[in-house]
């Protein structure tokens, strides 16, 4: 097997790719190799053109359904309005969806406009600047701070170099680079400090290395084929529509099929049988209509895109629609811990000085010589405003610096730097020799253990003696203390000299320092986020972390927000990526569960650990700011960007972006979609009940042989109780108590939850009281005596009632319309108002001829009013028991 590049002598890479690091490669050889290689950019798939995007929106079953419903509405039943409705809904549709497709395919362009315009390499033994897409392995690339490094480096010379990496590995801190072989087998991605990875960051000093990956071959690459290659989930929306289409098909098979074979056989004999096949052929596929509810996919549409207001409303901008609803069902919350649960901003939080422990928020004099000592042996800039640019780690020192009222500006300038040490990666220090009155401040800082090894002295409160055994023990556990609470720490010194120093190398500066105190630095988590972890926790959603930085740092954090519970065994509950790669697919898949933290985790893990939890039929969601989140976003069940921190890469591939980078808001959003499914399925049991109401009446009215309602009814209903209604149910509040439920889960559906029997029970009581009202039309009204008159009136009670039912229909599936909330939604009050006025108004003069109705007198309108009360009291007698049932 090959050995890793990052094992190999910068000698075996050179004689393996045919380069020298002195000279470089020649122009003949480079442009040999750009032809043989490729530009150094990123591949995408072929993209579908809008035309097959557009066909693609009528796989859907439920879509199916509907074209043939409205084929065989027009051509055999000859009602071309229906089918004309049937088919605006259906394309409507499709052009949303198109639309909202469109906008979701940027996630490898953002990744290719990443790459760096131009580059510093050596060619023929000069320095070039070329455009980074000419690169090609082999070629010797200089980096200094400042530059995004073009491909993947094996680096040769570092001086101080620090490369931040978080959008590839996702940790928060600056990585120290030096060119030294790593000989371990398998190295993680963000230990690979001889290395230098395509679009990252160089922050601090300068290097030489030879370019040994371009392109597709590059880290960043691998991470566009895998997001090439990643297979769209189905989201349990587009599951649970299908699911529906399905069982209306069925539903309405047997209809068609029932109504055919009886009429054929109650009414044998009536009339010649070609006509009676006809005749009862378009009975059938009349019903089949009216059980279609045409306007489902509009209005499960339209109540999508009001949640998507809502949570704008929350600062989550939804780029998907059916991600509204996968929200609500999620059960899993995968989430990347630098920028989402932390700040992605370094910030002290303990100091050590005089012996003892402090808080950030103590207060510490200004000559303080820790004070000092930060601010002086430090390279951070300060821009007009107070802007500071520089190593987030130096940043987070004066920026601690300010929030103590410390003018820094003034001290910097009155104590200016006249010598320094740099920072070295083996010696791990940093020093600056600045003036002080007549005399020279010494400042450093670095790794506490090198420090107190070139101490002598130190200081508590004003005096300065020698250091013991006693004290440095002291120091020693106290570092050992923050560490262990992931603080990252610094320790600090100084010492004040006569003068300047002739040969100012670590040997005469950093000898003889007096000890000052040291410094615990964080990336502390987002104040709400510890509440956001523990309401999703309530709700039945279980938050898991995972990030790029060490394992230590990981479970503290974790623990701090609540997501590693006290007293849980860290050593089981923690996994790293190294780890889980030693794990089978098998096992891992059967113990994910156990683990609730992952640490210097790769892409691949990411989509590892997503994939492993839908193996386990849970819904994913998985939130990252970075390149290295991008596959794992598309591949989870609902993928959140950071709107403020994210790359346009994890933008591109996330269904939903975060305009706070607040994980609160991801909670908030959890909810809102929560509400959108209940809506939802309030529409549905809203429409279904109404129709199967319709099957049933015309279906009973066919098999007793009496008058059946005429087709421009039966659409006159539909238009006036299946719309306005149902989409109004769309802006439905929250209901109480919504986030102490459990997750529904992937193998629920919108007939989950008592609305399937729901819809039974209420589409066979609106049934028997239409075919009851039908039967007092029959024995009350002016016209008793007058048969034909009588049977007109009768029909005309059925009709009036059908409609009235429906719109007193319950919107509630379980709870009482009889309490404060159910007036809360003036949208859906104002609907069944202005609803009920349209379906009265067939009774005016004019009208009653267009939809084959009589006028009815009072009598007759207080049998229809009575029957539509009945609806309301019966349901909620139903519902009473229901709740009663489910207590006990």
């Amino acid at each position: 097997m090959k050995e890793k590049y990052y094992a190999q002598d910068i000698s075996q890479i050179e004689k393996e790719l045919h380069t020298s690091l002195d000279n470089g490669l020649s122009d003949d050889e480079a442009k040999k190799r750009l032809a043989s290689e490729g530009p150094n950019s990123l591949a995408s798939k072929k993209k579908r053109s809008m035309f097959m995007r557009f066909i693609d929106q009528f796989k859907d079953f439920m879509i199916i359904v509907l074209i043939v419903a409205a084929v065989l509405s027009g051509v055999v039943a000859n009602e071309w309005t229906d089918a004309a409705i049937i088919m605006i809904v259906v394309l409507l549709n499709a052009i949303l969806g198109v639309i909202q497709e469109a906008r979701s395919e940027a996630a490898i362009d953002a990744l290719k406009e990443m790459s760096t315009p131009n580059a510093h390499v050596r060619r023929g033994g000069a320095i070039l600047e070329i455009p980074s897409t000419d690169i090609v392995p082999g070629d010797v690339v200089l980096l200094e701070a400042g530059d995004v490094v073009p491909a993947d480096m094996r680096l040769a010379k570092t001086a101080s170099l620090k490369v931040e990496e978080s959008a590839l590995t996702g940790e928060s801190v600056p990585v120290e680079k030096d060119s030294d072989i790593l000989k371990a087998d398998d190295v993680a991605l963000g230990d690979r400090v001889n290395m230098a990875y395509a679009n990252t960051n160089v922050t601090y000093g300068r290097a030489e290395g030879i370019v040994v990956g371009t392109g597709m071959k590059t880290e960043v690459g691998k991470i566009a084929t895998m997001l090439n290659n990643a297979d769209e989930t189905a989201t349990p929306l587009k599951e649970n529509l299908n699911q529906l289409g399905k069982t209306l098909t069925i539903m309405i098979l047997a209809i068609c099929v029932i109504v055919f074979v009886v009429g054929m056989f109650t009414k044998q004999g009536s009339e010649p049988t070609n006509k009676l096949i006809i005749d009862m052929f378009l009975v059938a596929v009349s019903l089949a209509v009216a059980a279609i509810p045409e306007g489902l996919p509009a209005i499960v549409t339209i109540i999508l895109a009001l949640g998507t207001q809502t949570m704008a409303k929350h600062r989550a901008i939804v780029r998907k629609l059916p991600a509204v609803e996968t929200l609500g069902a999620t059960d899993i919350i995968c989430s990347d811990k630098t920028g989402t649960l932390t700040q992605n901003q370094m910030t002290v939080e303990k100091v050590y000085y005089d012996g003892e422990l402090h808080n950030d928020e103590e207060a510490v004099k200004v000559d303080n010589p820790a004070m000092m000592a930060m601010i002086l042996a430090n390279d951070t800039k300060i821009e007009d405003g107070g802007r500071l640019l520089g190593d987030p780690t130096e940043t987070a020192l004066i920026q601690y610096a300010f929030d103590q009222n410390v003018k820094v500006e003034d001290l910097l300038k009155k104590d200016s730097r006249v010598q320094e040490v740099p920072f070295d990666s083996e010696r791990k220090l940093m020093s600056t020799v600045n003036h002080y009155g007549d005399k020279f401040f010494v400042a450093v800082k670095g790794a506490p253990d090198e420090l107190l090894k070139r101490v002598t002295k130190i200081e508590k409160k004003g005096q300065v003696t020698p250091i013991s055994d006693s004290e440095k023990e002291n120091i020693l556990a106290s570092n050992k203390n923050m560490a262990e609470q992931a603080l990252r720490v610094l320790g600090l010194a100084y010492k004040i000299v006569d003068k300047a120093y002739d040969d100012p190398t670590t040997n005469n500066v950093e000898q003889d320092l007096i000890f000052a105190g040291l410094v615990g630095m964080i990336d502390p988590e987002r104040p709400e986020a510890k509440a956001a972890v523990a309401e999703a926790k309530s709700a039945g959603i279980r938050t898991v972390m995972i990030t790029g930085d060490h394992q230590i740092t990981a479970a503290a954090i974790a623990s701090r927000l609540g997501i590693l519970e006290a007293g849980s065994d860290k050593d089981k509950s923690v996994i790293t990526g190294a780890e889980l790669d030693k794990l089978s697919d098998d096992y891992f898949n059967k113990h994910v569960q156990d683990y609730s933290v992952y640490a210097r985790v790769s892409p691949e893990n990411k989509v590892r650990i997503v994939k492993a939890w839908q193996a386990n039929n849970k819904i994913v969601a998985m939130t990252g700011d970075g390149v290295n989140d991008a596959p794992s976003l598309k591949q989870a069940d609902i993928g959140i960007g950071m709107g403020i921190t994210g790359t346009e890469v994890s933008k591109g591939a996330a269904d939903m972006v975060l305009a706070d980078d607040n994980f609160a808001t991801i909670v908030e959003a959890i909810k809102q979609g929560r509400k959108v499914f209940a809506n939802i399925q309030k529409a549905i049991l809203y429409l279904m009940s109404c129709n199967v109401g319709e099957v049933l009446t015309v279906f009973m009215m066919t098999m007793l042989g009496w008058d059946i309602l005429m087709p421009v009814q039966l659409l006159w209903i539909n238009l006036v109780t299946d719309t306005l209604p149902a989409i109004a149910l769309g802006v439905e509040p929250v209901e109480p108590g919504i986030m102490k439920k459990k997750p529904r889960g992937r193998k629920s559906n919108f007939f989950s939850g008592g609305v399937a029997s729901s819809i039974i029970y209420q589409g066979i009581l609106e049934g028997i009281l239409v075919l009851g009202a039908y039967q007092f039309g029959l024995h009350v009204g002016p016209h008793v005596g007058n048969a034909a008159m009588q049977h007109a009136d009768a029909l005309t009670m059925a009709f009036l009632t059908l409609g009235l039912i429906q719109l007193f229909n319950s919107k509630f599936i379980h709870k009482s319309i009889f309490r404060g909330q159910t007036f809360e939604n003036k949208w859906f009050n104002g609907a069944i108002i202005i609803s009920a006025l349209v379906m009265a108004a067939v009774e005016i003069p004019f009208l009653t001829k267009i939809f084959d109705v009589t006028e009815l007198d009072g009598m007759q309108w207080l049998v229809v009013i009575i029957a539509g009360l009945l609806m309301i009291i019966i349901v909620e007698i139903v519902k009473f028991f229901e709740r009663r049932t489910a207590r006990k």
